[in-house]
């Protein structure tokens, strides 16, 4: 009877229920990120800002019309004293002004500002752009490693039912040795704790399963962040065709912080050419069309209209401003220096990242196969020592200690596969070919 109970409870307590759920490929999950992930959504209206921002206007190209209209009131009392010592007094002597003006003006040379501008503003259109793919990268290799880790916090799971299931044998074997008189209460009690502390570290494992499911409903915004799910994928698949020489080629081409990096070059050098356009002469030219209509309460004219057409050019030359321009060339050639060093660092960083992820996924690789073997003996090793555990040529201490290289071997090979593919996505993210995921 205590059997049955203890039996009921694990059954009813540790086993997940079956039922359906929502089933995800690795794509079904990346691409429900890619249409709802919040830092994305915010990343890609930064580059519709800079997308907006890139028109012949906001440089300076076009030219600007003003219209204006003005309308004005006095109301006052007039005191007027004349030479011959008479005064004259007016009261109430009220006076308007309406005027309307539209102003055409033009700037035709600024120091070639205007040109620098607009391509100033082309490249910050492409850092938008490219800050949006880094963005998207970023979260592609946020879900496939969420993904990753579910799949090996399941396979946890399932590992540790195992173990579950094996100390339930065990237990059956030590109770009908006990009934028939042939085993001892103590190895009966001893397996009874084997399989409470088996019971509950899968009982931990299984919050670990649902941690990882949140976290990943998390990365993909999706509505209900408690929603269960179950991936087609079983098992960790591992790319072995990734070589260095290949993907330091891609790294130096399509790693997205280096192009970032290098636009920030390029701006800054369009930023010198701005604060140097400053020492040119400027042409600017004028027109515009206005008219005044004038109302009087006390005088000989009692309106005055005038209206007609007015134009302008101006040239400009800054001949001395207390050597601020001066000091502010030598500033923007040190940003530009500055970023060109940036630049360099970047590519030091990326190609020293290159290099210690490829050397860790090189390992992980060869560590696969030798995990493999471990597996495959301690799986053997198991099959020989219930044997003799039911034949009662071995001790249950010895076969607990079996029973834990098992486990251990198959949470190894678990652990080797996952840092494996977490190398792998780290060294398609830095070569720009984390996209490859999503194909």
């Amino acid at each position: 009877m205590r059997r049955f109970l203890s039996l009921s409870y694990i059954l009813v307590f540790f086993v997940i229920p079956a039922r359906s759920q929502v089933v995800y490929e690795m794509k079904d999950c990346i691409r429900t990120g890619l249409e709802k992930n919040f830092s994305l959504l915010i990343t890609k209206n930064n580059e519709a800002i800079s997308k907006n921002n890139f028109t012949i206007g906001n440089a300076g190209y076009l030219p600007t019309l003003d219209l204006s209209s003005r309308h004005t009131g006095t109301f006052n009392d007039v005191t007027k004293k004349l030479t011959d010592g008479t005064q004259t007094v007016s009261k109430g002597e009220y006076n308007t002004t309406t005027a309307g003006s539209l102003s055409l003006g033009l700037t035709i040379f600024d120091g070639f500002s205007v040109n620098t501008t607009y391509k100033k503003l082309g490249e910050l259109k492409q850092v938008g752009e490219l800050n949006s793919q880094m963005t998207i990268e970023n979260l592609i290799a946020d879900i496939v490693s969420g993904y990753v880790n579910y799949i090996q916090q399941v396979q946890l799971y399932k590992n540790l039912k195992y173990a579950v299931k094996l100390s339930k044998e065990r237990l059956r074997i030590d109770e009908d040795r006990y009934l028939l008189g042939s085993g001892s209460k103590l190895q009966v009690l001893q397996s009874r704790v084997y399989l409470n502390s088996d019971s509950s570290r899968l009982s931990k494992q299984r919050e670990s399963v649902r941690a990882t499911q949140i976290r990943l409903n998390e990365l993909m915004a999706v509505e209900n962040l408690g929603g269960q799910f179950e991936s087609k994928d079983t098992s960790i698949s591992i790319n072995h065709e990734l070589f260095y020489e290949k993907l330091l080629e891609e790294t130096l081409t399509s790693n997205t912080s280096l192009r970032i990096a290098g636009k920030n070059k390029t701006i800054s050098e369009y930023d010198r050419k701005l604060v140097l356009g400053r020492s040119y002469p400027y042409f600017t030219a004028n027109s515009g069309y206005n008219y005044s209509l004038y109302t009087y309460s006390a005088s000989a004219i009692s309106r005055q209209i005038t209206d007609g057409l007015n134009y302008g050019v101006t040239l400009g030359f800054n001949i001395f401003d207390g050597l601020n321009q001066r000091r502010s060339i030598r500033n923007s050639a040190i940003d530009v220096q500055n970023k060109e060093l940036k630049y360099q660092e970047a590519e030091q960083g990326v190609k020293a990242d290159l290099i210690t992820i490829y050397s860790a996924y090189s390992n992980y690789l060869r560590l696969i196969t030798l995990e493999h073997q471990n597996l495959e003996t301690a799986t053997e090793n198991l099959d020989i020592a219930m044997e003799r555990y039911k034949l009662g040529s071995l001790s249950g201490i010895d076969l607990r200690e079996v029973q834990k290289s098992l486990l251990d071997a198959r949470e190894s090979l678990l652990s080797v596969q996952y840092q494996a593919k977490l190398a792998e996505i780290s060294l398609l993210l830095i070569s720009g070919r984390i996209m490859d995921y999503y194909k």
